[in-house]
């Protein structure tokens, strides 16, 4: 007779969609999770003869997937969506203003949980964040403000990879650290903010049994479309040395935000920070030897479907995957206009490239998943540990509910979860095998306390920048088809 093992979680009846080796698609499957990690994957009839589970949950009519990947995103965006209703000028200086002179510590920290909020209600358990964004504004005056970032993941219990380095020159840069309502200013200097992403890294890295994690990031050096940076070309050698050293130093990843045509070329000639464990964003535009750049490296790509950037240009993802490059989705973060819903993404990845080449075929449904699973992984260096379902990696595990109208009937899951669902159809996120949220349900963040402190977060930060005004509507956003009051239209369009 068979041995019976106990195990802590048996997820069974399932339909598993498994993004193995083989691409397993199982129904009525079951995967067995003991002591944080996947231990089988089969069919239920078979997994219940082998183990006795201490708990048990019922994915009849659902799809049982890999948690997903964000492989892009920004903290402190999720308290400035829609700033300047449109005007991405004013938008990015609002960034600028409020990271470094309007934001405190409990900004930060209430805007982490809403954020993990999002993502652990969509199915995302593995996100990285730049930590700032705009045109590069990174909040590195002081470590306390990644300490109340890393807080709020610990708490929420997803896993999350905080990329870290200096903001775009010039500096000093003013920096504001808010006691009550009493405002201090400093100037901070590029040696100062190495020194505090040190200190972010020798702290933070490893956090929350390693589910939180720091990478480096830069600047992209990008002469050709900034002309003043070729003053600073130094600096930015500076910069790939610097940083390069401190990421070597603790094995960390290194990510960028903002490639375009040349300048990952550029970043491996000049500045030699392209390799297996980086992983860069946007990569509009680009150009053969670009390309030929990634593939010498084994550099990783991220692609934001729903990114301004991807509306001043085109991430030609088909083609990088097709030429061998590893291609990983990201949402760019949830402003100044998108989610967390990484299955939004996954649809609008499809259409934006179909759209292009004006070929439905492009980009395969169970691509497109890999994009957001296990290619996302591989982006992160993460692959021997998350992105599928495969005995021996981490239990993190999504459940999507496919018994609602817009997801029946109930055949070709791949398709209705790549082509139908969303974010609101998760109804159940596990990470490290530990059950986050069940039934819709979470379990580790009061979701109202948590959407009440973003509110008193934003309403602090607003005051402190003086930015009510980029909350208004314009009249612009109505009735006409531009918001500038014109739209280029082509002559044959007008006749």
């Amino acid at each position: 007779m068979a041995t019976i093992e106990d195990i802590d979680l048996l997820i069974e009846r399932g339909t598993v969609i498994t993004v193995d080796a083989e691409r397993r698609i199982i129904e009525d499957g079951a995967i067995a999770v003991h002591d944080k990690r996947i231990v089988a994957v089969g069919t239920t009839a078979e997994l219940r003869s082998r183990y006795r589970a201490r708990r048990t949950l019922d994915a009849h009519r659902k799809a049982v997937l890999p948690g997903l990947v964000d492989a892009h995103a920004h903290a402190g965006h999720g308290l400035l969506k829609t700033m300047g209703a449109g005007d991405t000028a004013a938008w990015t200086e609002a960034c600028r203003v409020v990271y470094t002179v309007a934001s405190d510590e409990e900004f930060w920290h209430a805007e982490a949980r809403l954020a993990a909020l999002e993502r652990l209600r969509c199915g995302t358990t593995t996100g990285v964040c730049l930590f700032g964004g705009g045109d590069d504004i990174m909040r590195v005056d002081d470590p306390c403000y990644a300490a109340r970032h890393s807080d709020a993941i610990e708490q929420a219990g997803t896993r999350s990879m905080l990329a870290v380095g200096p903001a775009q020159p010039p500096a000093p840069r003013t920096y504001a650290h808010w006691d009550a309502d009493r405002r201090t200013d400093h100037a901070v200097s590029f040696e100062q903010m190495l020194e505090t992403c040190t200190e972010i890294v020798r702290t933070q890295h490893g956090r929350g049994d390693g589910r939180v994690n720091i990478c480096v990031t830069l600047p992209v050096y990008r002469p050709e479309y900034a002309p003043e940076q070729r003053e600073q070309a130094a600096l930015f050698r500076r910069f790939a040395r610097d940083y390069g050293d401190l990421a070597r130093r603790h094995d960390l990843a290194f990510t960028q935000d903002g490639h375009r045509g040349g300048t990952l070329k550029l970043a491996q000639e000049e500045l030699g920070l392209l390799g297996p464990r980086s992983f860069m964003s946007h990569s509009i535009d680009l150009r053969q030897e670009d390309v030929r750049a990634c593939l010498d490296t084994g550099t990783s790509i991220v692609h934001n479907p729903s990114a301004i950037m991807s509306i001043r240009g085109r991430c030609p993802a088909p083609e990088l995957i097709e030429a061998g490059v590893n291609v990983a989705l990201g949402s760019d973060g949830i402003a100044p206009d998108r989610s967390y819903d990484m299955f939004r993404h996954m649809w609008q990845a499809m259409h934006y490239h179909r759209r292009h080449f004006r070929d439905a075929l492009v980009l395969p449904h169970g691509k497109v998943l890999e994009m957001a699973t296990i290619d996302g992984a591989r982006a992160l260096g993460l692959a021997d540990e998350i992105g599928s379902l495969e005995v021996g990696k981490r239990a993190d595990i999504i459940l999507v509910d496919l018994f609602k109208p817009h997801l029946m009937p109930l055949n070709m899951p791949l398709y209705r979860v790549t082509c139908f669902a969303t974010g609101a159809d998760v109804c159940t996120t596990i990470v490290d095998g530990r059950v986050l949220m069940e039934d819709g349900k979470v379990l580790t963040l009061d979701e109202a306390e948590v959407m009440e402190a973003a509110q008193a977060a934003t309403e602090r930060m607003l005051d402190r920048a003086g930015l009510r005004d980029l909350l208004r509507t314009p009249d612009s956003a109505w009735r006409g088809a531009h918001y500038a009051g014109r739209l280029p239209v082509p002559p044959a369009a007008a006749a």
